[in-house]
């Protein structure tokens, strides 16, 4: 009869460290926000220009039958040394629960990756118009996949109400 092995009785680990992985920007954000910000992202139109040493137009053909976009990029205004791993308190308001950095969508994550369901607004070669894209201008872009409703959850979301709060705003229109 096989046993588990105790806590005690296990052998001895060396931490490896993690791979580390490249990625390739495709593109850039050019929007009317300049700098980081919050809440401040209603009906905003951005363009994402895809970068035409690594693509022609031919890599757009189709997209225009989607009607939402989901955009992959770096928060690369965030340096390293900023990165959090641990938990705190969202918008770092003691009056939200002391939650990890993977129980929320902060910018400062460990490897400082946004992803943002967005509106196409319209496509025209290279240049991809969307509504509500929360990266500012300058963000480097990293991929973009058409949404399909397929991959969506097929299931009820379930969310704690902190996060629904601090949400009620994001997509308000900026002052």
């Amino acid at each position: 009869m096989l046993r588990p092995m105790s806590a005690r009785s296990q052998p001895s680990r060396t931490p490896v460290p993690a791979p580390e992985f490249t990625v390739r920007q495709i593109g850039i954000v050019k929007s009317e926000i300049k700098t980081p910000a919050d809440d401040c992202w209603a009906n905003l139109v951005s363009e994402i220009i895809l970068d035409s040493d690594q693509f022609t137009p031919e890599s757009t053909r189709g997209l225009s039958d989607f009607s939402h976009l989901e955009v992959i990029f770096l928060f690369d205004r965030v340096s390293p040394e900023k990165v959090f791993t641990s938990s705190r308190h969202p918008r770092d308001r003691a009056d939200y629960p002391l939650v990890g950095i993977f129980a929320q969508r902060a910018k400062d994550r460990p490897n400082r990756i946004g992803v943002t369901t967005c509106k196409i607004e319209r496509i025209d070669g290279l240049h991809i118009f969307v509504r509500e894209l929360d990266a500012i201008d300058g963000t480097p872009i990293l991929d973009i996949k058409p949404y399909i409703a397929e991959f969506a959850p097929r299931e009820p979301v379930r969310q704690p109400a902190w996060s629904t709060e601090v949400m009620s705003n994001y997509f308000r229109p900026k002052p």
